[in-house]
């Protein structure tokens, strides 16, 4: 319309050449995509490229209004056209600078919470192979997976949160297991540095066999790297580093990588993904502590409980203790209740909340997390977690009326054996640790799982109360 036929020819040209590539790479090419969301670099190149490709067509409107505006126009129609093409230009640098923001978002996320191996130090990890397929030689990839508690009253780091994913690389299919909080006698292997200063375990041999809180799994991450820094090495966070050894020895398993969660940052990333639904079953209590030793009179109540009920939607604060709470329950209940809650996160965490909510997520996200995981493989692992979210996901029970009565003396042994039964690829013989669905209509009670099986989880989380 305004006589340059070449340069409009051009332009929608290239207009439509940008969509057509985008459409390509994203349902063709969707790993280069993903190497592209986790590259700080290629972040921020991204990142210009949108505010250019915003300033062109604001340019390109402005243009085309001089092209187009009638000499003959009144001042009135001169000032709506004007109006009508800052309207037009705002429209665009709106979205413009939302994708430009979202883009630096995680941009700062990844160079945040992610280094590269050349720039973080870490006395377990493995080292990396081929960085584009690092699991060709890794059948199975094992996470420890942390929480940490470090709020206001508390005296150092403890991790009240221990457990391992078990993840096949192939399929996805995870295995979830938990470590009580209060295990003794955790064990590091013979050829580690930390055999030679606990050769029985971690505990104190000349205590006798009491309970000692000061030996307790919980007190690992903090209290060892204090006596002994440096003993497995350089590392970021040595304390971790102390976890993957033992707990791999544990378990029977080779940990590969950590995710320590800050729980106090736990409340929120849930709010920030719009909180998350789970089935609660029993109540479950808000805060609460039992004081110290029998009897104790500085016991403190619940300030309330989460009434049971199916499909519960909770709030960041809510799911904390959904995660957390254990005043008159047991330590198993609370250990299915967490990997129950990293199985809402994993399904709330739908395209149309990450798109929508993206910012928030990030800035939740970068006080929340710590790993080890190197930058370099990162597009590898986004692969992997799209494969977990849409495979089986399982809860394996380490027999804990068998195993670890009391905590005193687990027989990690044996659990080993579960362990690995466990992850076992799967025949097509009906396993014995398999289990029937436990998902039953709302008020029917069903019965436990056998101890010592593997259950999927989405049965586990199923609504099934007991009345407690």
């Amino acid at each position: 319309m305004g006589g340059r036929r070449k340069l409009g020819v051009l332009v929608m040209t290239v207009s439509v050449g940008l969509l057509a590539l985008g459409a390509y790479f994203g349902f063709a090419r969707r790993q280069a995509v993903l190497a592209l969301a986790v590259s700080p670099s290629q972040l921020l190149i991204a990142a210009a490229v949108v505010v250019l490709l915003g300033f062109c067509w604001i340019c390109i409107v402005i243009f085309s209004h001089r092209l187009l505006r009638p000499v003959s126009l009144s001042a009135t129609g001169r000032l709506a056209g004007a109006a009508f093409v800052g309207l037009i230009c705002f429209a665009i640098a709106v979205p413009t600078t939302v994708a430009a923001q979202t883009v630096m978002a995680q941009r700062d996320l990844v160079g945040s919470v992610f280094a590269s191996q050349g720039n973080s130090k870490s006395a377990t990890r493995p080292k990396l192979g081929n960085q584009s397929d690092p699991w060709a030689k890794t059948p199975r990839l094992n996470i420890l997976l942390l929480g940490a508690d470090d709020g206001a009253g508390r005296t150092g780091t403890r991790t009240d949160t221990v457990m391992v994913a078990s993840i096949d690389t192939k399929t996805g299919d995870t295995a979830l297991m938990s470590l009580s909080r209060n295990w003794m006698r955790m064990p590091f292997p013979a050829d580690s540095p930390l055999h030679k200063v606990y050769p029985t375990g971690y505990w104190d041999p000349s205590l006798g066999n009491v309970e000692q809180p000061g030996y307790y799994l919980d007190s690992m991450y903090d209290t060892i790297p204090k006596k002994y820094p440096g003993i497995l090495g350089a590392s970021d966070n040595e304390g971790a580093d102390v976890l993957k050894v033992s707990v791999g020895a544990a378990m029977g398993l080779k940990i590969d990588y950590y995710m320590q969660v800050n729980l106090a940052g736990f409340e929120q990333i849930v709010n920030a993904l719009g909180g998350i639904t789970v089935n609660i079953n029993y109540k479950v209590p808000i805060g609460g502590d039992y004081g110290t030793g029998p009897g104790a009179g500085n016991a403190t109540l619940p300030s309330g409980y989460l009434q049971p009920g199916p499909n519960q939607k909770l709030n960041g604060h809510d799911a904390l203790w959904f995660a957390r709470g254990r005043y008159g329950l047991d330590d198993a209940s609370r250990q299915e209740r967490q990997r129950c809650t990293i199985n809402a996160i994993v399904n709330s965490a739908n395209p149309g909340t990450l798109v929508t909510k993206y910012k928030q997520i990030a800035a939740a996200g970068k006080q929340l997390l710590r790993t080890d995981i190197p930058q370099e493989i990162l597009p590898a692992f986004i692969d992997l977690g799209l494969k977990v979210k849409n495979a089986s996901v399982s809860s394996v029970d380490l027999d804990g009326s068998k195993n670890f009565p009391t905590g005193r003396n687990p027989n990690y042994t044996a659990m080993r054996e579960l362990v690995q039964k466990a992850i076992q690829p799967k025949t097509t013989k009906p396993s014995t640790s398999s289990t029937p669905s436990t998902t039953t209509k709302p008020g029917k009670k069903t019965s436990t799982p056998p101890a010592g099986t593997t259950q999927n989880l989405a049965d586990a989380c199923a609504y099934h109360p007991t009345g407690q």
